[in-house]
């Protein structure tokens, strides 16, 4: 906004974010606010200033109502020996007399949580988060030394031992825990956006595998009904925004695309979030060359497989805009012309997005190559400067462009400099990538007419039931 990027007025910005705070703790911050809107020497509201109060005592009473919960977290030794005797739970905690803990003082703490993170202290409200899920979970046990291998076997121990230990281990995708319900995942729900607050990316990935594991295993036991696991689902691809973004590791935008394509989570995009569009196809389009490269063997199988499934998404999904349009005037209607003008307006509507904004330089070059690879798919032989007008360069800035990417692409093209055109080669997609690029998806399908087929079975063993016990009461009858 500071830089006119963005045409809002800063005024009209400091407004939208007083009404965002308003159902939050955060009464300072929101004063700060106020004053920046009405002027420094403003009058605050005595609304606001009893806000203000009424958080201060409810803190209060929070902190008193979960504080030998608290003191027991801190206490290290007692916890560790809670621990490694498989009484971290709540059950064990609230029945022993001596902690002075309950119920209800659990479940303050988890308020006490809530609250924190409302007043806009993330990193103390993860950690508390971190706490009280622990009372849930069962991580494995730690090996012992190896000289602890004779005691085992003085004691006792065995592999039945061991294999028991095993079975007990939760869900490892979902922080050990062993089961879920719908009071847990607001809690990982939680945990994920303190995670994507305190910009901890790392963790903020596994928060998001956490809550993805959770959502699934409730829908799957019907815990969910099938409309809130799409609600949930419809979530969980907005929040994953911040996560994939952000992912300095560059295996973000992957994992985001396999999430988007999936079954379940490309309904919720076509049904729920047509927009989120946008970021698949920005996604898309930034990570096919690198996805081409991992496959080896100088393949772009895998990139046009990318490509195949994106076009199928944009055909189900009602919606459109520059970033969405240049793919589609590439890759369906070869339309070079429309393509480089929605190229022109895609570069300001990544300036002005809040996840895109920090890839506009990476993403007009990633389109560069993809007009030039279509290009090069049908045309043989290519004019240097018609070239360079349809990437927006000058035809000496193309020829070392291209220079660059048929050296670094691995692409069968040579510059005649004589005759000032690319001339490229007639290399065919091989048979080995050809089997590959079929028989990708045929496991899923071999499963799915296996899952068909047993349904169809049982569907005549039952009819076929129906019908003889109906033979037979007619005969008695």
């Amino acid at each position: 906004i500071s830089s006119g990027s963005i045409s809002y007025n800063a005024m009209d910005v400091a407004q939208a974010r007083l009404e965002l705070l308003k159902p939050t703790h955060m009464v300072d911050y929101a004063m700060d606010i106020y004053r920046e809107v009405h002027g420094e020497n403003a009058q605050i509201p005595q609304e606001m200033e009893d806000q203000k109060a009424g958080v201060f005592k409810k803190l209060e009473e929070l902190k008193d109502g979960q504080a030998a919960f608290e003191e027991l977290c801190r206490n290290e030794e007692a916890r560790a020996n809670l621990v490694s005797s498989n009484q971290w739970n709540v059950q064990s905690i609230t029945s022993n007399a001596s902690y002075g803990i309950t119920a209800e003082t659990i479940d303050n703490y988890y308020k006490f949580a809530k609250f924190n993170f409302d007043c806009g202290d993330y990193q103390q409200g993860r950690d508390m988060i971190e706490n009280y899920l622990s009372l849930f979970a069962s991580p494995p046990k730690q090996r012992k030394e190896d000289g602890d291998d004779e005691d085992d076997e003085l004691t006792g121990g065995d592999d039945n031992r061991n294999s028991s230990e095993e079975e007990k281990t939760g869900n490892p995708n979902m922080y050990y825990l062993t089961s879920v319900d719908t009071t847990l995942l607001q809690v990982l729900w939680g945990k994920l956006s303190c995670e994507i607050l305190v910009e901890d990316w790392e963790e903020a990935a596994v928060a998001l595998v956490a809550v993805k594991t959770a959502i699934e295993s409730l829908a799957s036991s019907s815990k969910l009904s099938p409309l809130d696991a799409l609600h949930q689902r419809t979530w969980l691809l907005h929040w994953s925004l911040f996560v994939f973004w952000n992912d300095a590791s560059g295996k973000g935008l992957e994992s985001m695309v396999d999430l988007f394509t999936s079954e379940k989570y490309l309904q919720a995009i076509t049904t729920h979030a047509p927009h989120l569009l946008r970021y698949l196809t920005a996604a898309v389009l930034l990570c096919k060359r690198r996805a081409a490269k991992k496959a080896g063997n100088n393949s772009n199988a895998e990139g046009r497989r990318l490509l195949r499934d994106l076009v199928k998404v944009m055909k189900q999904c009602e919606y459109s805009d520059p970033i969405v349009e240049f793919v589609e005037q590439l890759s369906v209607k070869f339309d070079f012309e429309a393509a480089q003008s929605q190229l022109a307006l895609c570069e300001k509507v990544l300036s002005t997005d809040f996840f895109l904004c920090k890839q506009t330089e990476l993403f007009m070059e990633e389109a560069r190559v993809f007009v030039f690879e279509n290009y090069c798919r049908i045309h043989h032989k290519i004019d240097l400067t018609t070239l360079g007008e349809k990437l927006a360069m000058d035809r000496n800035r193309a020829e070392r462009w291209i220079v660059d990417l048929i050296r670094n692409a691995l692409l069968d093209a040579k510059i005649d400099s004589e005759e000032g055109c690319v001339v490229m080669g007639t290399g065919s997609t091989s048979v080995y990538e050809k089997v590959m690029d079929r028989t990708k998806e045929l496991t899923a399908r071999s499963g799915g007419l296996v899952v068909n087929l047993r349904s169809y079975m049982n569907d005549v063993k039952r009819d076929k039931i129906r019908k003889e016990r109906k033979a037979r009461e007619e005969a008695e009858y």
